[in-house]
């Protein structure tokens, strides 16, 4: 079975079938979504990469970090990673790392890291995070 036929077959848990795709679609946090805010801007896809930055999204669990970010990645055309930092390990991140660098050589695609628990990440886990983000491997 497909993933998307998974999807619309019920085996996926309703929120996810239900996750917002668009920022349009996002009830909501209207103070972060109006015309010309950051992540509005982050999310148009023609926007060049050089104005494209981090974000970090806080808030409790359920607030809409995930589908934010993913609906960012969706409308910009860029990939959607997902890690959690306490799960994922050095090499997990060096992989990521690798990926989007490929991606970016071949394709020309960005690729977007979303970071669950990002306050977790250990030294190391940091020092493979940051060459990155510095040289705009990822967007965090």
């Amino acid at each position: 079975m497909t993933s998307a036929s998974a999807l619309l077959s019920g085996q996926t848990p309703l929120a996810v079938r239900m996750r917002p795709v668009s920022l349009d679609e996002v009830a909501g946090q209207k103070h972060l979504l109006r015309a010309g805010s950051p992540i509005v801007a982050l999310a148009d896809p023609a926007a060049t990469s050089p104005g494209a930055v981090s974000i970090i999204l806080w808030g409790p669990p359920g607030t809409g970090k995930t589908t934010l970010a993913q609906a960012i990645a969706r409308s910009s055309g860029r990939r959607f990673v997902e890690l959690s930092a306490i799960t994922a390990g050095v090499k997990d991140v060096r992989e990521v790392m690798q990926e989007a660098i490929t991606q970016r050589d071949l394709y020309g695609q960005t690729t977007i890291l979303f970071l669950d628990e990002i306050h977790r990440f250990t030294k190391a886990q940091q020092d493979a995070l940051l060459p990155g983000v510095e040289n705009g491997w990822v967007l965090l």
